[in-house]
């Protein structure tokens, strides 16, 4: 018996023979396919001679989030933008594996609609405007197809298949926008032109940049009479080389750029001219640091609890933290909720602060779902329930609202609405998600106000649902679709495709704020600068101001993205928006008044402060994941650094002479 015995030794102590691939063929290795489409993908694994390896094993895995590929090597299309496929080849019994890949292009699906603007019925004879025709697939897609516009009479209204337009006589005629197979009619009514008098107001004005002025044009005939109804073409001229502004077809004004500018407008052989002056905006605060706690784990999201003594910090790791703030310039642990998982990511409490929830995922024994805790003693929260039954997959997000928790299911990308009036028996009363595929649907973020939830979601771009406002009869246990808001991703971030190649990357966090929502992008490069082996992930990312005004159409009106880092998570108090910017620490925003236009260029960045020191798991490295502010005082969550307790200084007096 001691032959055997050995024999088993020495074969543990023999090292594994290396796999004999060198490398993996994968065809077809680029692929065009539309949503919903599907391409066959098969690979070869290739010894050091390009000959096949007998045995070898490939298995699939799909990267991008746009698409899914199956064990078979069959990829399904989900959304526009790229799948990266890796195929792993593998010998059983040898150590080692080799790669190949595939780039898959998903193409939106053809034009079914087009956006044509400025929206005119009514020009006076003469009047001149150039039309633009933005293209949507029947998923909300914008299209890149050329729009061609024509005339059905172009003795009343010529028109460029490029879209410039001339009224010419009094009549009729119909403009039609066609993109592919799609066409969109538009009838204008041109008049004998009334006109004698056009003025502008206002006729001057010195404002800041970032300002936005709505001038109106202000028609009468020869009687003097106010004329009505008819279309504007506004222009602009900057008077001074650098100048950089806008005037929209309505007529608001904005500048970027300091300067001297002429707003025009005509109507017909009608014109007149208003110049505004412009200066720099200057809204800089310093950020002061009050208090700091370093963690030895790395640091998620934090919640204030609402009587202000303690705040909740949770982890990617296993647990949330209870910390004393009633001495900002001290905050200490004094509890922490231990839990199965390795990421705690998200934190909230009822609006009263009697109950609270932090989600979970990658739990050892994959249940994951939602933990209630008792926090009517603020700082010493103890868990009472939990619900994991439809949400084991994991729970990225979630918002607790009125009783309900509106959450992030991580295996079906849909919202699940948890009833917690019971706490210690949490039961799921509501569900709804996006329809356009199951590949690639991933639910990112929630935000409830006034019954409407803001779902920033992922591919689906921003979501906005009823649940009990009341404008779609809406209710948690039935959410309705009021409306959405897509933008094209893999264009808006072409760049880092450019420079390191695009990872992860899609719609992230919304919050309603006035009639705006503040919707920001997460961002990855598929890899770190060469040579770089420590240190963050290179993050990006856009914060698109959405107008809600009219929440059934939603539109952008603005947009801020810093040059150093990303948009994670915001927060907004009063006129300041405030933000994790990953890599670029935190910083703050000036979001008064109107918003129009390029609010980096504008000088709306109050302040911003790198969340770095020789303190935490990773020294001297700056990755902050978002900030909750109540009463004056700033909290952000690290990653690499735990959290920090701010506060802006006070804005300055203006001086009295």
């Amino acid at each position: 018996m001691l032959f055997p015995l050995l024999l088993a030794l020495v074969q543990q102590a023999t090292p594994a023979q290396a796999s004999p691939i060198a490398r993996v063929e994968v065809t077809p290795a680029r692929a065009e396919i539309p949503i919903a489409g599907t391409v066959r993908l098969s690979a070869r694994a290739l010894d050091a001679k390009g000959q096949p390896v007998p045995g070898a094993r490939i298995a699939w895995f799909a990267g991008g989030g746009e698409g899914s590929v199956d064990s078979t090597g069959l990829v399904l299309g989900g959304y526009r933008g790229s799948v990266q496929v890796r195929a792993v080849a593998s010998v059983p019994g040898t150590t080692g594996n080799a790669f190949g890949n595939a780039l898959i292009t998903v193409l939106p699906a053809p034009a079914t609609r087009i956006d044509v603007r400025p929206a005119v019925t009514r020009l006076a004879t003469g009047t001149r405007l150039t039309l633009s025709g933005t293209p949507y697939s029947a998923q909300n897609d914008r299209r890149d197809d050329a729009v061609r516009f024509s005339s059905s009479a172009p003795r009343v209204a010529t028109i460029s298949a490029d879209g410039r337009l001339t009224a010419l006589a009094p009549g009729r005629a119909v403009i039609t926008a066609r993109a592919g197979a799609a066409t969109t009619p538009v009838t204008i009514d041109v008049v004998s032109n009334p006109v004698t008098r056009l003025a502008i107001e206002p006729a001057g004005r010195s404002v800041r940049t970032g300002d936005v002025v709505r001038f109106s044009a202000r028609p009468t005939d020869a009687a003097g009479r106010a004329v009505r109804g008819l279309g504007v073409r506004w222009s602009l001229e900057a008077l001074n080389p650098a100048g950089v502004a806008q005037v929209d077809e309505e007529g608001a004004f904005v500048a970027e750029t300091p300067g001297r500018y002429t707003v025009s407008a005509t109507i017909g052989s009608q014109t007149n001219d208003a110049v505004i002056d412009v200066a720099p905006r200057r809204v800089g605060r310093r950020i002061e640091v009050e208090g700091r706690v370093p963690l030895t784990v790395p640091t998620a999201e934090v919640w204030v609890h609402p009587g202000g003594k303690c705040v909740y910090l949770s982890t990617i790791s296993d647990r949330v933290y209870a910390i004393d703030v009633t001495t900002p310039t001290a905050p200490r642990i004094v509890d922490s909720m231990v839990t199965n998982s390795r990421i705690v990511n998200d934190v909230m409490t009822t609006e009263d602060g009697h109950y609270g929830v932090f989600s979970r995922e990658g739990a050892s024994d994959r249940k994951n779902g939602i933990v209630v805790f008792d926090a009517s003693d603020a700082c010493h929260p103890k868990p009472v329930g939990a619900y994991t039954e439809t949400v084991s997959g994991g729970v990225h997000s979630s918002f607790v609202y009125q009783g309900h928790v509106y959450l992030t299911d991580d295996a079906t990308g849909s919202m699940r609405v948890i009833d917690i009036r019971d706490p210690a028996h949490p039961k799921e009363v509501g569900r709804w998600q996006t329809e356009q595929t199951e590949a690639g649907r991933y639910l990112h973020d929630i935000d409830v106000k006034d019954g409407l939830a803001y779902l920033a979601y992922w591919n689906d771009g921003l979501v906005i649902l009823d649940v009990g406002n009341g404008m779609k009869g809406g209710s948690p246990e039935k959410p309705v679709l009021v409306s959405q808001y897509k933008y094209n991703l893999s264009e808006l971030y072409s760049r880092v495709d450019q420079l390191w190649g695009l990872s992860a990357r899609g719609t992230h966090t919304a919050w309603r704020h006035r009639n705006y929502v503040f919707v920001g992008d997460e961002v990855y490069a598929d890899g770190p600068s060469k040579g770089l082996t420590h240190g963050n992930s290179l993050t990006f990312g856009r914060l698109h101001v959405i107008d809600v005004a009219d929440i059934e159409h939603p539109k952008e009106v603005a947009w801020y993205e810093p040059t150093d880092g990303g948009v994670h998570n915001v927060w907004v108090a009063g006129d300041t928006l405030y933000l994790g910017n990953y890599q670029g620490g935190a910083r703050a925003l000036d979001v008064s008044g109107e918003l129009k236009g390029d609010l980096l260029r504008q000088g709306r960045e109050m302040t911003w402060i790198l969340t770095a020191d020789s303190a935490g798991i990773q020294p001297h490295t700056p990755f902050a994941w978002g900030a909750v502010v109540k009463d004056g005082h700033i909290y952000v969550p690290d990653i690499n650094s735990g959290l920090w307790v701010m506060r802006l200084e006070p804005k300055e007096t203006p001086a009295t002479p």
